[in-house]
């Protein structure tokens, strides 16, 4: 005796989503590892911008930032 031998698919109600149904899809494999994809991207975007912020409000190295003549 299999498993299988008792299922029908014309019977399988798992999927099947009424316009009512309020439950959230479920995420598959393909759906995380975009998600993995993008979150890993904007990690590196936002590494990239603290580097950039860094350099644009750094401290001028020679210059004692006052006014001349003062």
């Amino acid at each position: 005796m299999r498993l299988d031998e008792f299922y029908d698919p014309e019977n399988d109600q798992l999927d099947a989503r009424d316009k009512e149904d309020t439950r959230k899809n479920k995420l598959t494999l393909e759906d995380l590892n975009k998600l993995r994809k993008y979150r890993d991207i904007k990690r590196q975007e936002q590494q990239e911008h603290e580097k950039f912020v860094r350099v644009m409000y750094a401290q001028p190295a020679g210059d004692e930032g006052g006014l001349p003549g003062i």
